[in-house]
């Protein structure tokens, strides 16, 4: 039989984790689907009340003598992480490309450098063309719920599209962590040709702002246009 100690980390882990599609489907939405992203989770379920935050190492260090709440928690958050510079963040972005087969090759936007820069960089893209977006990041140091990536799209200063990603739970690990979206049909025609500005966000559940940036894109007819 668990200790409280063990039902509240069975709690934690669930709520901070969601990597069981089951576990997300009882905590968020009794009703079997998935709750808005812009939706807080912890008031999806009326009376629900998230359990308090705990560390990584809290996590790990509970309950050590318990067998079969260890290999739940090795399950769930793998090995503990080595150390890392506290000067990192806890989520790091690196890249996000824009992957097509149709392309010459993929588009790739360094996320490591001066994000300023890359609001004075136009990324093509060829109309009717089928792509996926690439997302690729590292967890440093805690446990993060819920990612997200969250694309505004401005044309003339008004804004004419919202992608929201559902990239998911993670664990710190020191192997960088790849999300590939469904494939997605960029518009065509000639109303939709020209440029466009995309302000993008890497946010969680609990709204941390990760990163934002600002970017050029330009739907052309060709690939070099």
């Amino acid at each position: 039989m668990l200790g409280l100690d063990a039902c509240e980390l069975g709690a934690q882990l669930l709520e901070l984790l969601r990597l069981a599609l089951c576990a997300r489907v009882l905590l968020t939405d009794k009703g079997g689907g998935q709750p808005p992203p812009d939706e807080v989770p912890d008031e999806a379920v009326p009376g629900y009340r998230a359990p308090g935050r705990r560390s990584l190492l809290e996590i790990q260090q509970l309950d050590p003598d318990d067998e079969s709440l260890a290999k739940y928690k090795r399950a769930l958050l793998g090995p503990v992480p080595p150390a890392v510079d506290p000067s990192l963040p806890n989520v790091q972005v690196t890249r996000l490309t824009l992957m097509s087969e149709q392309a010459p090759g993929p588009i790739t936007m360094d996320l490591t450098g001066d994000l300023s820069a890359l609001k004075n960089q136009v990324f093509v893209l060829k109309e009717g063309v089928d792509y996926r977006v690439k997302i690729a990041f590292k967890v440093h140091k805690e446990i993060v719920s819920g990612l997200k990536c969250v694309h505004h799209t401005f044309r003339r200063g008004l804004r004419v599209d919202k992608a929201v990603y559902m990239v998911g739970s993670y664990g710190p690990s020191a192997q960088e962590y790849e999300f590939v979206t469904p494939v997605e049909e960029a518009p065509r025609g000639a109303l939709v040709r020209g440029s466009y500005v995309v302000t993008s966000f890497f946010t969680d559940d609990d709204r941390n702002p990760h990163l934002s940036w600002e970017w050029g894109l330009h739907i052309c007819q060709d690939w070099g246009s």
